[in-house]
């Protein structure tokens, strides 16, 4: 798997987006420590709150894929809506749960730009935190 794949997996994710509110697409692709790669796209809901980003379907997709290949090594996310797109607060931390090493976002430019997921969440809160 090579991150032109992963980005590529990312933008088909996004064109299947369920955004009828915000028409605001994002799609994420997630590349494990063994090698598959996960997708997810974001759902709204009309009462918003209920609404599911696209690196959190993508995560879910992971777990219930396997109960061992469960390290994330890279999240690709891709949004036709803005450049760069990245993870919000919540799915910086659900990454984080899962060990993720690296985001990539895709500049306007359409070039990758990459961040270690420390640089995106410094001072995490953890497993070993409890």
């Amino acid at each position: 798997m090579n991150l032109a794949h992963a980005i590529e997996a990312a933008r088909v994710a996004s064109s299947r987006a369920y955004a009828p509110y915000s028409n605001f697409r994002v799609g994420a692709a997630i590349l494990t420590e063994g090698g598959a790669v996960h997708t997810g796209c974001n759902v709204e809901n009309a009462s918003y709150g209920l609404a599911i980003c696209a690196e959190r379907n993508a995560t879910a997709a992971m777990v219930l894929a396997s109960a061992h290949d469960r390290k994330i090594r890279l999240a690709a996310i891709v949004s036709p809506n803005t450049a760069p797109c990245f993870p919000c607060g919540a799915c910086r931390q659900i990454l984080r749960e899962f060990g993720c090493e690296e985001v990539v976002v895709i500049e306007a430019s359409g070039s990758p730009r990459h961040y270690t997921l420390d640089a995106l969440l410094p001072h995490a809160f953890g497993p070993e935190t409890l």
